[in-house]
């Protein structure tokens, strides 16, 4: 009878500290610039509207992220001509309904924001066009999971790097993955796709983007970053840094990327 006391005393003490406040001193350090340059180009479209997302870093416990309001944002081409991108009703998404893209040419971002001038150079690379899409209901490991292979030819006598985008009509998170061709060149190859959810007559957006192999590589380590679980006694995260640079002052780098994609997309339904 005594042990079953014990028991319960202990149970009511458990319950009662469980409603203690815990106050976490999670250390913070000056915003910096975040840039989300993404410039895309779909194939069969003009490709003039274009946008550039500015934000700053916030505290951990801040579910508000700032936006970076009143920079400078513009990029130049090889060929010097400049786009100028205006911030559209204060909320860091800065828009140009201008651009024209030219496959293999060179740009260089632009921004001074705080008196401070940031740049970033980027290649617009072209991408192989998805050709048919190949699912399979009973995939995974399963067999109830549903399985997509978005097919292309990889160009011959070429170095290539690709980033895939799968957007399900679920609410689900969307699938972010990289490729290069280093085993395959010339080849057939297919981007994957494999989610539990997915049922006859749900859409999947497919996207695959002409990256460059620094890109690759930033998203390759940033996609492995957020992949891993971790625990208490794994390595953290570091700061995975892009291919912007603070040119007034190298120690408030950014972070973020500049990129120009040529993309091709399929819209598939999954069927019976």
């Amino acid at each position: 009878m005594k042990i079953k006391y014990i028991y319960i005393i202990l149970l009511a003490f458990i319950n009662l500290s469980c409603e203690d406040v815990v106050d976490v001193d999670v250390p913070t350090s000056e915003p910096r610039l975040v840039i989300d340059a993404s410039i895309k180009w779909f194939k069969g479209t003009s490709g003039n509207e274009q946008l550039i997302k500015l934000t700053l870093t916030a505290p951990f416990f801040n579910y508000n992220v700032p936006p970076a309001n009143g920079a400078q944002v513009y990029i130049t081409d090889d060929n010097n001509n400049t786009y100028d991108f205006i911030e559209e009703d204060n909320t860091g998404i800065y828009k140009n309904f201008n651009f024209n893209p030219v496959i293999n040419s060179e740009y260089t971002l632009t921004i001074i924001y705080n008196n401070e001038t940031y740049t970033g150079t980027e290649t617009f690379l072209p991408v192989a066009e998805l050709e048919y899409v190949e699912q399979n209901l009973e995939g995974g490991f399963t067999g109830e999971d549903t399985e997509i292979k978005a097919f292309f030819t990889d160009p011959a006598d070429e170095e290539n790097f690709y980033f895939f985008e799968f957007i399900p009509s679920i609410p689900v998170t969307p699938t972010l993955d990289t490729f290069k061709d280093e085993f395959v060149n010339g080849n057939l190859i297919f981007g994957f796709y494999v989610e539990e959810d997915l049922n006859p007559g749900n859409q999947v957006i497919i996207r695959n983007y002409g990256v460059s192999e620094q890109f690759y590589e930033f998203m390759f380590i940033l996609l492995q970053q957020t992949s891993q679980g971790g625990g208490p006694f794994e390595t953290q995260p570091a700061t995975v840094r892009g291919n912007c640079i603070n040119n007034t002052n190298p120690n408030n780098y950014p972070l973020g990327y500049f990129r120009l994609s040529e993309v091709s997309e399929i819209i598939y339904t999954i069927q019976n």
